[in-house]
């Protein structure tokens, strides 16, 4: 018998909680234990607000732009909708080609990133457009957002969810949005003569062989965060010939799909878009929505910033012990089960009584001190329907898509 708990490499100190990793049974043996990559790291949530909230507690999340661009987009959206009933669970979601990594993993990929408003973001597998998406939130209005998925179902997909993003969601009029702009082929026949870019995410397992064509797509100190060899991986370009590598945490992803054979030894095509210059009436709008939203941030006018919609009330804390997740081998079959700590018993005897006391009282205290729900009102929207202006021009400034 063994007990095997993931020892993730993570990437700041007094992390409460630690994601799974893949552990082997025994050096000859081809089983492997998988937890990090289909996450299970935190606790499920009630919505996303609460899911947020979680990842939060076990500093995943550690960084405030962070935190505004998670809470800003309901993961839920993504989802198709018979499956958004475990659209809050720390677990990873694949159906057909449509895939979302566990909350923790983008997590930890947003704060390795370090972004800022005005960077070039490079998303290689970029999926259902979800992290492209929150990365726009931060980039702003004058940074570069490219995607790059296989799947040419995914990238329409990731384009419905946009549309519905920037026409529906009130966080859209709440931020200085960066559209991402999504490209099929296979990320590995990138053209040589593409731009660079400030930061690189790859969402799929990089061989080693492909290891300098991705650190090619940097800038001078730009950032690659990819998983190689089983570890999610943070590169930083410090000159033309030298990196700094650090390891975030233990990881299982799929590998990246390798070209066709008839394409092996082709000159490398697939062009990524040119860097987008603004017109003079973009760069109109964006002045006129953002000193509509510094006025109405003068009045004290809530919910600009992306924070949480609920805050939650005060809840006493108490002391959880860990179970050990223990993997039990025989006859070369290996069988895996949970035992509890064994110091937990006397907790749970002594204080089973105090605990639903506290409970009790805890609830009835929230039902009192909670004020009354408020319908949701977007101020930006709502100043500009209301200026003298002619419909086509109060659409535009509303960023509507309608023909």
């Amino acid at each position: 018998m063994f007990t095997a708990r993931g020892q993730p490499e993570p990437s700041t100190e007094n992390r409460k909680e630690t994601p799974g990793y893949t552990q082997r049974a025994d050096s000859g043996s081809t089983w492997a234990t998988t937890l990090a990559a289909m996450g299970g790291a935190v606790s499920a949530g009630e919505d996303n607000d609460e899911l947020i909230d979680n990842l939060k507690e076990a500093q995943y999340i550690r960084s405030d732009v962070v935190e505004q661009a998670f809470r800003a987009i309901d993961r839920a959206d993504y989802y198709l909708d018979e499956f958004k009933e475990n659209a809050y669970k720390d677990l990873a979601w694949k159906h057909g080609n449509i895939h979302l990594s566990a909350p923790c993993i983008y997590s930890e990929v947003m704060e390795a990133l370090d972004l800022h408003p005005g960077l070039s973001f490079l998303n290689l597998g970029s999926g259902t457009g979800y992290l492209s998406t929150m990365v726009g939130l931060i980039l702003g209005p004058f940074g570069i957002n490219h995607g790059v998925e296989l799947h040419a179902d995914v990238i329409e997909y990731a384009k419905q969810k946009l549309d519905q993003f920037v026409r529906t969601s009130d966080s859209f009029d709440k931020f200085d949005f960066c559209e991402p702009c999504f490209v099929s082929g296979n990320c590995l026949d990138i053209s040589l003569d593409s731009s660079a870019y400030d930061r690189v995410y790859c969402g799929a397992g990089v061989q080693k062989e492909h290891e300098e064509y991705m650190k090619n797509l940097l800038k001078i100190g730009g950032i690659l965060v990819m998983p190689i060899e089983e570890k999610l991986t943070k590169i930083t370009r410090t000159s033309t010939s030298t990196w700094d590598t650090k390891k975030i945490l233990a990881v299982s992803f799929a590998p990246l799909i390798q070209p066709s054979k008839g394409e092996t030894g082709k000159a490398k095509s697939l062009r990524l878009p040119p860097p987008n210059v603004r017109t003079l009436q973009d760069l109109s709008r964006i002045a006129i929505r953002t000193r509509i939203k510094k006025i109405n941030q003068g009045f004290g006018c809530r919910g600009v910033s992306g924070v949480r919609k609920n805050p939650p009330t005060f809840k006493r804390k108490r002391l959880r012990r860990r179970r050990l997740d223990t993997l039990v081998v025989l006859d070369k079959q290996v069988y895996a089960s949970r035992i509890p700590n064994p110091f937990d018993f006397d907790d749970d005897n002594n204080n089973n009584c105090e605990d639903v006391a506290d409970d009790h009282r805890e609830q009835e205290e929230r039902a009192a001190s909670e004020p009354k729900a408020e319908s949701q009102v977007n101020l930006l929207r709502e100043k500009i329907l209301s200026l003298p202006l002619p419909d086509p021009l109060k659409y535009y400034l509303l960023y509507y898509r309608e023909k």
